[in-house]
């Protein structure tokens, strides 16, 4: 299966390992990755939308809710009452959907992130 990992470090940014991106497309699949350290295991979730109708507002607001739900769980807060380390999941979450959706080049998807974005 091919997948895209986003891997989400606070103290170095954002990257993405793209691998075959157009192959991912065609599978309709997607792997969200966060990663602390290089040495660390990498928490992955995968996305999968090959049910979805992309075309569809509908369709591209189901592989928004998935991959929001994805990058809450490669970015938990883990029930921390800090708020640093809160700040830190939801900036990790906030990163991951953006990569995310960036990456998968899909309009329809796009769009219902800039609405959210815009409205929280």
């Amino acid at each position: 299966m091919t997948t895209v990992s986003y891997q989400i470090n606070s103290k170095r940014g954002v990257s993405a390992g793209v691998m075959a991106l157009a192959g991912c497309l065609l599978t309709g699949t997607l792997s969200v990755a966060h990663a602390i350290t290089p040495t660390d295991s990498v928490p992955t979730a995968t996305v999968n939308y090959g049910d979805l109708d992309l075309s569809t507002q509908d369709g591209a607001l189901t592989l928004y809710r998935r991959i929001a739900a994805a990058a809450r769980e490669v970015c938990p807060d883990e029930g921390s009452r800090n708020l640093a380390a809160f700040a830190r999941s939801k900036a990790c979450q906030a990163e991951a959907i953006a990569r995310a959706v960036s990456d998968s080049h899909i309009p329809q998807l796009a769009a219902v992130y800039a609405a959210r974005s815009k409205h929280g």
